[in-house]
């Protein structure tokens, strides 16, 4: 049984820093691409960031690159976001992926329904 489970949500004030982590089990990960999506109250769930299956390529939505980080360790089967410089709009419940295709290009890392699992999310809040 595939599980993906998130860590590292709270609360924090603006300018300041959380590091998300996403434990995998279950699944061959190092095989697999990995993202990180986001879904605000009332809105639809967004793309963050993804990594292809060696770390070789990464993607980022526009709205945190320069801020956001994202990273793997295949001998530990996790995958992480380094998030700087948070804003209140990055306030949102996050959510770790899993994606078969090892090596995706960077349309299909931003789509959501093309992921093959999802972790429960991690609630991350920015105060103004």
């Amino acid at each position: 049984q595939v599980q993906l489970v998130e860590s590292g949500g709270g609360l924090v004030q603006a300018g300041g820093s959380l590091r998300l982590s996403c434990a995998a089990s279950g699944l061959t990960f190092s095989s697999y691409a990995m993202g990180w999506f986001r879904q605000a109250p009332g809105k639809e769930r967004e793309f963050v960031a993804a990594i292809t299956w060696s770390g070789g390529n990464t993607y980022y939505a526009d709205s945190v690159k320069g801020r956001f980080t994202i990273s793997r360790n295949n001998a530990k089967n996790t995958v992480s976001l380094q998030m700087n410089s948070l804003k209140p709009e990055d306030t949102a419940v996050y959510y770790c992926a899993a994606d078969s295709t090892g090596w995706p290009g960077p349309n299909r890392a931003r789509t959501a329904h093309r992921y093959d699992y999802w972790g429960q999310g991690t609630q991350v809040t920015v105060s103004s």
